[in-house]
């Protein structure tokens, strides 16, 4: 994943900071307001982008750690945090499935829209637990697959051709039994319908017109089981708009 993330994202970093999908959203407006009740001090930010999550939760905590594979996209963060003045962020260069710091570090962890980018899930699961306190929270949000597995191959094949880098777009289900079998407790599960503009999703990550072309005549020449279940929306003959679906979890370390 360290490699394809950063020739995806390095190139790509300062339209992650503007990309509306990244920037604003429910779920970020959720985590601000599961973190503002919380009596958390020390949180990390794993696998940052362009430090949105990080620059939502800062206020709410003394100190925050952004962790984050891509060196351009800890500079974008970086700029993120001094636009705001946020003086309590520190960034850090390291992958999610090898954290560098010490057990019971930190009272809350976040991963927001990153997991689909990572090859091995469970150790990046197993590496939040310990470097959470006990009692600690880690909030995960990200892009998922519907349940139906005909939907789960088509949305994953979708953003694997726009991306390289992605791996894998988990089904909640999915996630629900990898957060237990890595110990943590499922304390809230919240879903959200992203509605993705097709031009500035495929521009985000430089897709050439004939690869964009391409998939929009792909997507438009699906069946209406995925049409209907991603609200594909055509305009001119073209691909204007679709929905995924993605979602908040908050799960303890028992």
């Amino acid at each position: 994943m360290t490699q394809k993330a950063r020739d995806t994202f390095g190139p790509n970093a300062n339209a992650y900071v503007t990309s509306k999908n990244h920037a604003k959203g429910e779920d970020l407006e959720l985590l601000k307001a599961l973190i503002s009740n919380s009596e958390a001090k020390t949180a990390l930010d794993i696998a940052t982008g362009a430090g949105h999550a990080a620059k939502t939760i800062a206020p709410y905590v003394q100190n925050v750690i952004a962790v984050d594979v891509t060196p351009e996209m800890l500079a974008a963060a970086q700029n993120v945090a001094a636009t705001n003045r946020l003086t309590n962020i520190e960034f850090v260069e390291a992958t999610a499935e090898k954290l560098p710091f010490s057990a019971f570090a930190f009272d809350l962890a976040v991963c927001r829209i990153a997991a689909h980018h990572f090859d091995e899930v469970s150790a990046f699961l197993r590496e939040a637990y310990r470097v959470l306190k006990e009692g600690g929270r880690l909030y995960l949000l990200d892009n998922v697959a519907l349940e139906e597995d005909a939907l789960d191959r088509f949305y994953n094949k979708l953003e694997t051709y726009r991306d390289p880098s992605h791996v894998r777009a988990y089904k909640k289900s999915e996630w629900l039994k990898m957060a237990e079998e890595a110990g943590f407790t499922v304390k809230q599960l919240h879903t959200f319908c992203k509605q993705f503009d097709f031009h500035d999703w495929t521009a985000r990550v430089q897709l050439n017109e004939a690869k964009k072309r391409d998939l929009g005549k792909w997507m438009l020449a699906a069946g209406e089981r995925e049409k209907q279940a991603y609200a594909i929306k055509e305009v001119d003959g073209a691909v204007s708009t679709f929905c995924g679906q993605s979602i908040l979890l908050e799960l303890e370390k028992n």
